[in-house]
């Protein structure tokens, strides 16, 4: 196809409909009308002479010729956008997009993000919070900071630290808990991971009480809730130093499990840009314990 009749409108329409994974995601984003977005995919398509998208029960799906076109189109437009920044007077600044888990964030990373930014003016980074679910791809992300077990399909992770888990507590409660087995009188606040609290009474010797405490998806509320009395949460310590050492929580056992590790990802498609490999050198150096790249 001659440059003079690329479909560049329905192209970018393409790319964040894709990104999305929503024709009303991607019309929210470009300001139009989903109209306007069906119009231009089927302009696209019919362009192209390729079905690009197939309408399920499950919602939007990329087909596989949309696939072999998505990633061409997201670096071009990445490539553009870097180019448009050089001419319009941030010369040799990069935007780098990262996404991190919520209580990562606000227990290691931004504490130490105003070093990163004065070692690298040339990176405008810009981070944006999650409850560890998260689609780098559709949120428009580079990479994201992640806690699991790592090798997440179709992405290169690189370990940071481990977060290993044990009980805190405000310091009233946790005068009255001696031996493990006193933590069958207390509420035990819990995250949708239901395997921690039998995991962590495994590790200590003693029988896991019944679990009925509420069920939060945030280590952030399930440390507030336990600071204000109501409990005890199950946290990774290393990332409520600053609440211990205030006082706000005490941890009364010195007993702890692991439920998994903090991860920089990735996409394995995307190439790694001058930010993308800086941010990854910089956060690898500052954690205690990383490990070597691995994908999946």
């Amino acid at each position: 196809m001659d440059r003079p009749d690329l479909p560049l409108n329905a192209l970018r329409v393409f790319e964040v409909a894709t990104r999305q994974g929503s024709f009303t995601k991607a019309a929210i984003e470009l300001r139009v009308t989903q109209a306007a977005v069906s119009h231009q995919i089927a302009r696209l398509e019919d362009l192209l002479g390729v079905t690009l998208f197939l309408r399920t029960s499950q919602g939007l799906v990329t087909t596989d010729e949309g696939l072999l076109l998505f990633p061409v189109l997201e670096h071009g437009f990445d490539a553009m956008a870097r180019a448009l920044d050089g001419l319009g007077g941030r010369r040799n600044i990069e935007v780098l997009k990262v996404g991190a888990n919520t209580t990562f964030a606000l227990g290691w990373l931004m504490p130490r993000l105003t070093a990163f930014r004065q070692a690298h003016p040339e990176i405008d980074i810009r981070i944006s919070t999650n409850n560890n679910r998260v689609e780098i791809l559709r949120e428009g992300l580079d990479m994201a900071i992640r806690f699991g077990t790592g090798g997440w399909s179709g992405h290169e992770a690189i370990g940071l630290m481990d977060a290993p888990l044990s009980p805190l507590c405000a310091p009233d409660l946790a005068k009255r808990l001696l031996h493990p087995a006193d933590l069958g009188q207390m509420t035990l606040l819990r995250s949708y991971r239901s395997a921690e609290w039998p995991g962590w009474f495994e590790v200590a010797g003693a029988a896991c009480p019944p679990v009925s405490g509420p069920v939060l998806d945030s280590s952030i509320a399930l440390a507030e809730l336990a600071a204000s009395g109501a409990g005890v949460a199950l946290l990774p310590v290393s990332m409520f130093s600053q609440y211990i050492a205030q006082g706000r929580l005490v941890q009364p056992f010195g007993i702890t499990v692991s439920a998994g590790r903090y991860y920089l990802a990735w996409p394995s498609d995307r190439p790694v840009t001058r930010a993308m490999g800086t941010f990854s050198k910089w956060i690898s150096g500052q954690s205690p314990e990383e490990t070597g790249p691995c994908s999946a």
